[in-house]
């Protein structure tokens, strides 16, 4: 005995949210793209009916930060990609070859949120949401870097479950120095990736590390060079990978110096940037993908992601209110100083001055705030 006497609905529903109308096209920047491209077998041929979803943050000329508008194409643009059943995988990356993103747009920042908390308490609960589609996304995800990941792109980017990465990339935080703080999930995701240490050092120093020294600290899965001078790729000239220790000291992964840097910056110059291998290797991840079960995958992919998520969730609505108080002093300071850079030449504040005036009980006014910021050029 059958069921067909049971009544049935077989029509196929569509469970996305119609994101199109925040999505653009690669020549209408800024804005977010998103796009199906078919999987790939190892042997370089589309497979059938199965594809990849590539989210592409299309702001090239500010690096690839995302303005409001394209954080509403990113979280829809991950609904999509979720909710497609042909989907196997989602590529999140950056357009061009400088930047996979820098964070959130300063020169939106400055002039708009600044001095007005609750207009950016509102713009953080889009920002939240963006890094929850990342999570929840049932489909593996891969941050293709295809340039510097700092920042806020740096957070959006560890919310991916792999990064395979540019070796001309630089990862890192801005934070501290302009005016803000790491939590739209660098603080809580960094200890989980690297030690303790480095992860506190990475968070409040602003320093930029190499591709090759996140990898060998365990940050990404897979660095490949992208430079091609005279018709073949060459590893960043830029980075020591020859050599581990020099000294006795852990130099891999470390930028050169002095004349051997302004020599490799001569050749990064020469070549051209081509991302075959890069894009070879989310192909290589994806096909990998392909040939698992999908329930069993994501299952696997969640059970990791709890973990990443757990700090994640404890913080983002108190961090969310901190982060909206701040854009009434530091980072008013701190993201007027870098919006500011070619009308002052500078783009911190006088960190000197604004702790003596910390430090002489000053209202944080106006009038402190003219004296730590710079000054318009003649």
């Amino acid at each position: 005995m059958t069921l067909d006497w049971m009544p049935r609905d077989d029509e196929i529903k569509y469970h996305g949210m119609d994101g199109e109308r925040f999505w653009g096209k690669h020549d209408s920047p800024p804005c977010t793209v998103y796009e199906r491209k078919p999987v790939m077998d190892p042997a370089g041929k589309p497979v059938d009916g199965l594809f990849t979803a590539w989210i592409t943050l299309n702001n090239p000329g500010q690096y690839n930060s995302y303005t409001t508008e394209m954080v509403k194409g990113v979280i829809t643009g991950f609904q999509e990609a979720s909710s497609d059943r042909s989907v196997v995988a989602t590529v999140f990356t950056g357009a061009g070859d400088r930047a996979f993103c820098t964070g959130g747009n300063t020169k939106e920042y400055s002039e708009y949120y600044s001095r007005r908390p609750n207009e950016y308490g509102e713009y953080m609960d889009l920002f939240n949401a963006m890094v929850d589609a990342i999570l929840n996304c049932k489909k593996p995800t891969i941050c293709r870097v295809n340039g510097m990941r700092v920042a806020g792109g740096q957070e959006i980017g560890m919310a991916c479950d792999l990064a395979v990465s540019s070796d001309l990339a630089i990862f890192g935080q801005a934070g501290p120095r302009h005016g803000s703080a790491p939590d739209g999930g660098s603080s809580d995701f960094l200890p989980w990736f690297l030690s303790m240490e480095d992860a506190m050092w990475n968070c409040v120093s602003c320093e930029m590390w190499s591709a090759y020294r996140m990898k060998m600290k365990g940050l990404i899965s897979k660095v490949v060079p992208v430079l091609k001078v005279d018709g073949a790729f060459v590893r960043n000239p830029g980075v020591v990978t020859d050599r581990y220790v020099d000294g006795g000291e852990i130099v891999y992964g470390e930028f050169l110096t002095g004349d051997d840097a302004r020599k490799a910056k001569l050749m990064v110059k020469s070549g051209a940037a081509d991302f075959e291998l890069l894009d070879k290797a989310v192909d290589d991840i994806t096909w990998k993908f392909t040939n698992l079960f999908p329930g069993c995958l994501m299952k696997s992919i969640d059970g990791i992601r709890a973990k990443k998520k757990f700090f994640w969730d404890q913080m983002k609505l108190p961090n969310r209110h901190w982060l909206a108080a701040n854009m009434s002093g530091e980072a008013f300071l701190g993201f007027g100083a870098f919006n500011t850079k070619k009308i002052t030449g500078q783009d911190v504040i006088d960190f000197v001055r604004y702790r003596q005036l910390v430090a002489e009980g000053a209202l944080m006014d106006e009038k402190a705030f003219e004296q730590v910021m710079g000054k318009p050029g003649k």
